[in-house]
């Protein structure tokens, strides 16, 4: 008797534990969002982390299950804890501008401040919130908490009035959840919105024509939101041409004459507020070939330039999917990955920890490394282990040969890429 009274206590608590899991959201957070600003600054020897401002945004348009965890590590993590004690009921990871400045030798010299913007759900009460940055190593070099309490006089209040006209180019079947993108216009003027539009179609188009996203279609909610520029382009600070636009984007970032971004995050943000986002992807007004992609951050496209639609897909991998750049340049090498650390990105390698990874996936016989004097139609095909990634000629490894992460030229993720978007749409949507 006593057997069979523990066991269905056992069962009871079971099912408790299971409905309290799927509860998760509701009890801790309300629909609706919590933006808070923040400013990174310093430079190699020091990071510091300062909070900026904190507003609200009708509805909640991120995850809501798997709160406590991160698919991707990234290089830096938010954590929100209840207040005063250790239970994490929300986490998100992203990588920032600010930390790939820290790899160039400018940042050995004076500090710089960079805009930084994380959402989460609106909790119910008060939370701890911690920010850290992670340098190449995986260390947390910076950390910094702060309390939050919702009922706090001076949240701002965004989104509820003038919110920016936007454009829904498609629904998801299931709006609860999904993944919520938001193209965004930059260099458009009032005259320019019907371009806008039909480029961020164009856009659309282009990622859907690529696995996985084709098969998972209708887990994806996308607008296009017509944030009207007051002149036409973008800046192009080599050229001493400085417009007037609405995220103020330029070229020339980090003196690279094709890296193309905006540093006015809480402008971005602004724009966006009371619009259905989550990721967000820029279209910038321009024929000039550029663009950057950075996780949980943005993706920045240049629109009419012939590359346009693999440039756009390419940088979709870096901010939603977390994967790496496989490419590497003699002249444009950088120390990015040190050879003695496995890094957090899912699709490139230096063999310290590549388990878990796509050993599972290399071609019987594959050679470590691959041979680079294979059959170049044969090696095509394979999975293995091609040295040269992440802007290192050597010590780092992708795992195809060519893939949309390493050249415009090919038309597809590779089978490692592949698995690892597909893993990031399953945990935002199942």
């Amino acid at each position: 008797m006593k057997k069979a009274s523990y066991l269905l206590a056992l069962i009871l608590a079971s099912v408790c534990l299971t409905s309290v899991k799927g509860q998760d959201f509701d009890t801790y957070f309300t629909d609706m969002t919590l933006r808070m600003d923040y400013v990174f600054s310093g430079n190699k020897l020091r990071q510091d982390i300062s909070l900026a401002d904190i507003c609200s945004i009708p509805r909640w348009y991120g995850k809501r299950q798997r709160l406590a965890e991160t698919p991707v590590e990234g290089n830096g993590q938010i954590t929100v804890r209840k207040h005063g004690t250790d239970t994490v009921i929300y986490k998100n990871s992203f990588s920032t501008l600010f930390q790939e400045w820290l790899t160039y030798d400018a940042a050995a010299g004076p500090g710089k401040a960079f805009e930084n913007v994380f959402l989460i759900p609106m909790p119910k009460d008060t939370v701890d919130v911690t920010v850290e940055l992670r340098n190449s190593r995986r260390e947390v070099t910076s950390s910094y908490t702060h309390t939050v309490t919702p009922t706090d006089i001076l949240i701002r209040r965004t989104g509820e009035r003038n919110v920016t006209p936007y454009t829904t180019l498609q629904q998801a079947a299931d709006t609860t959840k999904c993944i919520h993108i938001a193209f965004v216009a930059e260099g458009y003027t009032e005259s320019e919105m019907t371009t806008f539009v039909n480029d961020a179609r164009e856009a659309m188009e282009a990622i859907f024509a690529h696995e996985p996203f084709k098969s998972s279609r209708d887990k994806f909610n996308i607008i296009a939101v017509k944030s009207a520029s007051n002149e036409s382009g973008t800046s192009e600070p080599s050229k001493g041409v400085w417009k007037d636009t609405a995220l103020g984007s330029h070229f020339d970032t980090f003196y690279s004459d094709r890296y193309l971004t905006t540093l006015n995050l809480y402008t971005l943000h602004d724009k966006l507020a009371g619009t259905p986002y989550e990721h967000i992807v820029i279209l910038v007004n321009t024929d000039k070939y550029g663009g950057g992609g950075i996780l949980n951050s943005y993706v920045l496209s240049m629109t009419h330039n012939e590359q346009f639609n693999p440039v756009v897909v390419h940088e979709f991998g870096h901010s939603f999917g977390g994967l790496a750049d496989e490419y590497a340049y003699e002249f444009e090498q950088l120390p990015m990955y040190p050879l003695d650390v496995e890094p957090w990105e899912p699709n490139i390698t230096t063999l310290q920890d590549f388990h878990g990874k796509w050993e599972d996936l290399i071609t019987p016989g594959t050679a470590v490394p691959t041979p680079e004097s294979d059959n170049p139609d044969t090696v095509k095909s394979k999975v293995g282990l091609f040295e040269g990634a992440g802007y290192s000629l050597k010590g780092v490894y992708r795992g195809t040969q060519d893939c949309r992460m390493r050249t415009n030229d090919n038309p597809e993720f590779c089978p490692v890429c592949r698995r690892a978007l597909q893993h990031l749409i399953d945990f935002y949507t199942k």
